[in-house]
């Protein structure tokens, strides 16, 4: 099934609209694309969703490309898969530039001007207290996020290592200093070893 252009403006508002309230990153708006994509749409599914974070997070480079490749996959499906030959592959690129330029522009324009304003009035008490308010609130989009993931594992009573891994990551992440990347290994090669 192609989308018809209702469904690509739709996508594009709705990730244009997250956009807005990705603060600390794409990532932390990821629970609500999952709601949009997989549950609401049915453009992707399950595995789709959170394949394309974790091959996003693995690979170097900016950490919103996991929106890049949902909307790859989102086009791809639309397309018939990657057996749908060239109208498929074009729709999987369009799918990128619709989801890339709608996760992106409104967030630099806003992030540019407020950042100009925010500097030029940053002695100002209301900017200061904006700045430190903030923090909770992305740290509470983070850990909704990382909860998507770690539960959409269709087995959750035989994936319990992975629910005590992060149980574990997350208290050393909070009560100690090791660096992140060395966590990031730790999980890599339990992850390796089949452990999790």
């Amino acid at each position: 099934m192609v989308p018809a252009p209702v469904n690509w403006l739709d996508l594009f508002s709705h990730f244009a609209s997250l956009s807005l309230l990705a603060v600390g990153g794409a990532i932390t708006t990821a629970p609500d694309m999952h709601r949009y994509l997989v549950h609401q749409n049915a453009w992707l599914t399950d595995a789709q969703f959170s394949a394309s974070i974790a091959l996003s997070q693995a690979a170097p480079g900016p950490n919103v490309l996991f929106v890049a490749l949902l909307g790859w996959n989102v086009g791809l499906n639309a397309g018939g898969g990657p057996g749908g030959g060239a109208f498929a592959w074009a729709l999987a690129m369009l799918g990128v530039l619709v989801t890339m330029v709608a996760i992106m522009l409104p967030s630099s324009v806003l992030t540019y001007t407020a950042t100009r304003w925010a500097h030029h009035n940053r002695d100002l008490r209301s900017v200061r207290a904006f700045k430190t308010g903030m923090a909770p609130i992305v740290i509470a989009l983070l850990i909704a996020t990382g909860w998507l993931l770690t539960g959409s594992h269709d087995h959750p009573a035989r994936d319990w290592p992975l629910w005590l891994l992060t149980a574990v990551v997350t208290l050393l992440v909070w009560r100690t200093k090791i660096h992140l990347l060395w966590m990031i290994g730790a999980g890599g090669a339990l992850g390796a070893l089949g452990l999790v």
